[in-house]
């Protein structure tokens, strides 16, 4: 489990495309799951239902890879900090966030690529991205209004270290923005660290939470991942909004 997976053209342009892509860009096909499009904004706006925030708020989104849910926090909350491990995602996502476009690619068959362009969204609120490791969060980060994580605790290599940190991120009356397929796969978590993984991950992350957190609502959010155009991965997060207690 050694290096950064994430670190390579291919799959920047597989996440500039989720985050960024038209819907005909990533589903070719007018008889796929549409309801899987948009994840990104989705984890963000379906989960908070029209919970309303101070301008002078602010959201963290861990693990927010090229920055697209961290944009739509920036909607609600005044000051959004974006973290990922990945620096050409960081890097991806501060300049969309200066307001410059970024061509990308992406594959279509074999050695086949199609060349798109990620165009910058509108930043209302004051969003800024860093790298930085999930399991080992700078200390000083603690407080937030609102704490967005989707798709990230099955490809840590010990969740548990980021789920210890969650109350001292979360403050009291603030929310968590949870959202997980709980696709544990051994290069990414080893089988000693994964949070259930015998059919009972929820149980075990409800169980994990409950003395700090309170369950308010819950969603399964479908998401599709793109491979090539025909070639998808198709999954269902199950999506949670917590309260700190």
């Amino acid at each position: 489990m050694s290096g950064n997976p994430y670190e390579s053209d291919k799959l920047l342009g597989e996440y500039l495309l989720f985050h960024y892509g038209r819907n005909d860009e990533i589903l070719p096909w007018a008889n796929g799951p549409v309801d899987a499009l948009r994840f990104t904004g989705r984890t963000v706006e379906s989960l908070m239902k029209k919970q309303s925030f101070e301008q002078s708020s602010k959201a963290l989104d861990v693990g927010c890879a090229v920055g697209a849910s961290s944009f739509v926090l920036g909607k609600y909350f005044g000051d959004v900090l974006g973290i990922d491990y990945s620096k050409s995602f960081i890097d991806a996502a501060n300049l969309l966030r200066e307001g410059k476009s970024l061509e990308y690619s992406y594959l279509e068959e074999g050695s086949c690529y199609a060349d798109a362009k990620a165009v910058p969204t509108h930043c209302q609120g004051a969003v800024s991205f860093q790298v930085g490791d999930a399991t080992n969060l700078d200390e000083e980060l603690s407080g937030f209004d609102l704490v967005h994580a989707a798709n990230l605790i099955c490809r840590l290599p010990t969740p548990e270290a980021f789920l210890n940190r969650l109350p001292h991120l979360v403050k009291q009356g603030g929310y968590l923005l949870l959202a997980t397929p709980f696709t544990w796969l051994e290069e990414f978590t080893p089988r000693t660290k994964w949070i259930g993984g015998a059919g009972d991950s929820k149980e075990k992350l409800k169980e994990f939470l409950s003395p700090w957190f309170s369950l308010e609502y819950e969603e399964d959010l479908p998401f599709l991942i793109r491979e090539h155009r025909r070639k998808f991965q198709y999954s269902v997060a199950w999506g949670t909004r917590w309260r700190r207690i």
